[in-house]
């Protein structure tokens, strides 16, 4: 038999254990569930040169912000490619809720194609545009072809790699700024965008499916120029490369990046925090994440912050000729496909 004091032991472990589990089982419905414990996701789709900025930079400083006002952790999901081809998947049904594209002409083949309804990006600030980078020049150390503008590319004997326009929204801008660099002249016109291209589309002997693709050719050894955005040339050189040198055109395009939400793919559970992100895109603290990750912000007064944004005497934008829609069709579409690549082909 037990004694006294080790009876009087296990009763009171007894009624401990009893007060417990009657304790857990009048909260157990309240106790959140395995999958409540689980991180929650946000699935974006993005062209190429946003990934650094997006995965190590404006992604974390949201997931902390969340987590601090929610307490709950969030993950991202996410894919980078050339804006045509994101676009182009976007269509097909991939699960993506949020889409950030280099040019607004990929947010209307989205709404072409019913997968978003109206120009749903226009009610988001600034219209949709995220942040901003120049088209400039990247050339070899030295700059032994003497390239000091757009022009300088139809000399002959200059390679130029070149973004696809069929897969890069980088290509359209590209397209956009050397046709803009020669109208912009005194005295010049269409004829001066049409000539520009005709003579540095004859000097590409290189393109590629996106941005990013263009410049980890150039900096593979191939060609003496590429056209690409400051961002690009500004974030190879703050990983060490040294293999170029920036040229700024006098007159060039700040290429302007949109946002779109895919509504139709946002669950209700999905808004608040697929909202919630997209509003962070136009924060302050996103803002100045990308400047100084070499993009310029839609708030002007930050763009100081970043010493290495180049000055550009004449900077111009998508509406200076009538938005994308009007340059798809006379810059795109009239000048370059059906009078450029006709006279290229031999």
């Amino acid at each position: 038999m037990f004694g006294r004091p080790l009876f009087r032991w296990v009763l009171r472990i007894t009624i401990v254990c009893v007060v417990l589990a009657v304790g857990l089982w009048t909260i157990w419905p309240w106790l959140p569930s395995q999958k409540d414990r689980r991180p929650r996701t946000i699935v974006l789709y993005g062209f190429s040169i946003l990934e650094p900025v997006i995965t190590k930079g404006i992604f974390p400083a949201f997931q902390k912000r969340w987590f601090e006002q929610t307490g709950q952790r969030v993950e991202l999901i996410s894919s980078f490619g050339g804006s045509g081809t994101v676009t182009n998947q976007l269509i097909m049904g991939v699960p993506a809720e949020v889409a950030i594209l280099s040019t607004e002409l990929d947010a209307q083949r989205l709404q072409k194609a019913g997968v978003v309804h109206g120009e749903t990006w226009k009610k988001l600030p600034h219209k949709g545009v995220m942040n901003r980078t120049p088209f400039i020049i990247q050339v070899r150390p030295g700059n032994p072809k003497r390239i000091h503008d757009f022009s300088g590319l139809t000399q002959p004997g200059v390679r130029v790699v070149h973004m696809d326009p069929l897969t890069s929204g980088a290509a359209n801008w590209a397209i956009v700024a050397e046709y803009g660099a020669a109208v912009r002249q005194p005295g010049s016109g269409p004829d001066a965008g049409r000539a520009m291209l005709l003579g540095i589309w004859r000097n590409v002997a290189v393109q590629a499916g996106s941005g990013r693709a263009a410049r980890t050719q150039f900096d593979s050894g191939f060609g003496d120029a590429l056209i690409t955005y400051e961002q690009d040339a500004i974030w190879s050189r703050s990983r060490g490369s040294s293999r170029f040198e920036i040229v700024y055109p006098r007159s060039t395009i700040l290429s302007e990046h949109t946002v779109v939400v895919i509504d139709e793919r946002v669950s209700e559970r999905q808004k608040e925090l697929v909202g919630a992100f997209v509003d962070f895109l136009w924060s302050e603290e996103a803002q100045r994440i990308f400047v100084r990750s070499g993009f310029r912000s839609v708030d002007e007064r930050l763009n100081s912050l970043n010493p290495q944004f180049g000055h550009i005497r004449d900077p111009f934008f998508i509406d200076d000729f009538g938005g994308w829609r009007k340059a798809k069709l006379t810059i795109i579409d009239d000048t370059w496909k059906n009078r450029v690549v006709k006279e290229l082909k031999p």
